[in-house]
């Protein structure tokens, strides 16, 4: 199963978990029993249990239920195991805690009627509290802690089947003209700094630099001749003197023509 299967595999199982959690939260919200107790003046008073007193535990569950979807979004193989175990023991744990309030009102819904009638202690409670009715919100919470255990098997006996993480959860590779990948652009800089095979016997520790490779690199380059401007009238003083002193050497410094 590839492509648009995997995906859906693994979207439906999130939004899944979100359900089941926020009914759950939802479900902890709501009234869940109707009690009547004796009051001290002798008048019985009607005392309505909210989900948050019979089962408190249950609003941190549902909120765990719901950071687990969203870990379950970028998570990979073994980590979607652990997830999937975790979901089953959130669910588990959502329907012992519903159970249990269903099995007995009274005692889940002490601390209403403490707060009704002034009355503490489990034993006093009894003595003076019943239950008359339920709603069906605590049957919620335990088909949704069911649920979510269910969800919880399915992640672990799928988590093969789901698709690998999209490309921004995975560490960036950088590549050199050689090839070589690397996490980190200053690793592949210094591997290619060092010298690729041992000099003169033994492995060279010195790097090499820009500065020292322009200096130790042959000079290829042809020498520029430079020219530089001509003195014409110092040129033409210079052939005279020397013609003069050519003459005087030849005549012994007579002048011929006299």
């Amino acid at each position: 199963m590839t492509g648009a299967p995997l995906r859906r595999v693994k979207s439906l199982s999130i939004l899944a978990v979100v359900a089941w959690s926020a009914l759950v939260f939802l479900a902890w919200s709501q009234p869940w029993f109707t009690l009547t107790a004796q009051g001290r003046a002798g008048d019985t008073l009607t005392v309505t249990v909210q989900g948050a007193a019979a089962a408190p535990a249950l609003s941190a569950l549902a909120l765990a239920g719901l950071a687990l979807s969203a870990a379950l979004a970028i998570a990979g193989p073994v980590i979607r195991i652990i997830l999937g175990l975790l979901e089953l023991v959130l669910g588990l744990s959502i329907v012992v805690s519903s159970a249990a309030a269903l099995a007995d009102p009274v005692p889940a819904g002490q601390s209403a009627v403490t707060s009704a009638t002034g009355v503490a202690g489990s034993s006093s409670i009894l003595a003076i509290a019943e239950a008359t009715g339920s709603t069906p919100w605590p049957w919620v919470a335990t088909v949704a802690g069911t649920l979510m255990a269910v969800t919880g098997i399915l992640i672990v006996v799928t988590f093969r089947r789901w698709p690998v993480s999209g490309r921004k959860y995975q560490p960036v590779q950088f590549a050199d003209e050689t090839g070589r990948t690397s996490t980190s652009p200053a690793t592949l800089v210094e591997a290619n700094l060092e010298p690729a095979g041992p000099v003169d016997g033994s492995r060279s520790t010195e790097r090499t630099t820009p500065e020292t490779a322009q200096d130790s690199a042959p000079s290829t380059a042809a020498p520029v001749e430079t020219s530089q401007p001509v003195d014409l009238d110092a040129k033409a003083e210079s052939d005279r003197t020397r013609a003069v002193d050519s003459w005087d050497s030849l005549s012994r410094g007579v002048d011929p023509t006299n």
